[in-house]
């Protein structure tokens, strides 16, 4: 519209210049519409192109008629009679906090966002079949329907624990399925906070403490276990050595042990008295100091 007006305008300066050039005494105004003509033809000229920016595509919209092909981000050449609408595909988030049940009923708090883009590809078909608000449309209420029916099916301590990751995964996978048909591409869907009844929150943490407690007792019981084991292998192992000392050991051994520390005692420089032939035919030492 302001193409056409810019252009009726330009033309109107231009044979009024035309006109009035003719005449010396109107030449100063004939200089004025000459002006007014090329600024107009300028301002016409500029309505052919248009700049998308970075981080958006343009939908090109000619009185109703959406071309498939979507324009680039930069400096496009266009209809000037056609209405380009920018539509932003970088990363955006939704982030809702949500009354939701859980598999026996209980009422639970959840806070979770969803990052999605716009399909590049797409965004022509987005705007011809639900517009520019495509959020409100088909990604909002998808994504509550989507997670009110996943945690139905999980506990309510299944939220509270590592389930949540389970339970992202699950609210993520159904939300692709419900919305990348429809040009809107999901990134994730990380659980933020989830809230549980004060007394459901305390029954569950008790009962993680004395899990926790049980699993501690079991360790400290196959440390003591393992340390019974070793002190029986050890025991068993002296058993054994003194067996087969005892077993080496006999009469005729002792006196001949007894003969060699006679030997060395009688070349010892140590004042001592040895009797030989004592007890048991071992030597006596007496010491004579």
């Amino acid at each position: 519209m302001f193409f056409l007006i810019f252009v009726i305008v330009a033309v109107a300066a231009f044979f009024t210049w035309r006109t009035l050039g003719t005449n010396p005494n109107t030449r100063g105004s004939a200089n004025i519409s000459l002006l007014v003509s090329l600024g107009a033809a300028l301002i016409a000229l500029s309505n052919c192109f248009t700049v998308v920016p970075a981080g958006t595509v343009g939908v090109v919209d000619f009185f109703g008629t959406v071309s498939d092909n979507t324009l680039k981000s930069g400096i496009n050449f266009v209809n000037p009679l056609a209405r380009v609408v920018k539509m932003s595909i970088k990363t955006q988030e939704l982030k809702e906090v949500m009354e939701v049940p859980s598999k026996e009923g209980l009422t639970v708090q959840l806070e979770v966002s969803v990052l999605y883009h716009l399909n590049p590809e797409k965004a022509a078909d987005v705007y011809k079949t639900v517009g520019e608000e495509y959020e409100s449309v088909i990604l909002e209420p998808q994504f509550r329907s989507v997670t009110r029916g996943v945690t139905a099916s999980f506990e309510a301590k299944a939220l509270y624990t590592s389930e949540r990751e389970h339970l992202s995964r699950m609210i993520l996978d159904e939300i692709k399925v419900a919305t990348e048909a429809r040009g809107i591409t999901v990134e994730s869907a990380p659980l933020r906070r989830v809230t549980l009844p004060p007394g459901l929150s305390a029954s569950i943490e008790q009962k993680l403490q004395s899990e926790q407690e049980s699993q501690r007792m079991q360790f400290v019981l196959t440390k003591e276990k393992q340390e019974a084991d070793r002190k029986r292998i050890e025991a068993q192992g002296i058993s054994d050595f003194q067996k087969i000392v005892n077993q080496g050991l006999n009469e005729q051994l002792l006196r001949w042990k007894g003969i060699e520390a006679t030997e060395k005692l009688a070349n010892s420089p140590n004042t001592k008295v040895v009797i030989v032939g004592g007890r048991d035919g071992l030597p006596l030492i007496l010491d004579t100091k």
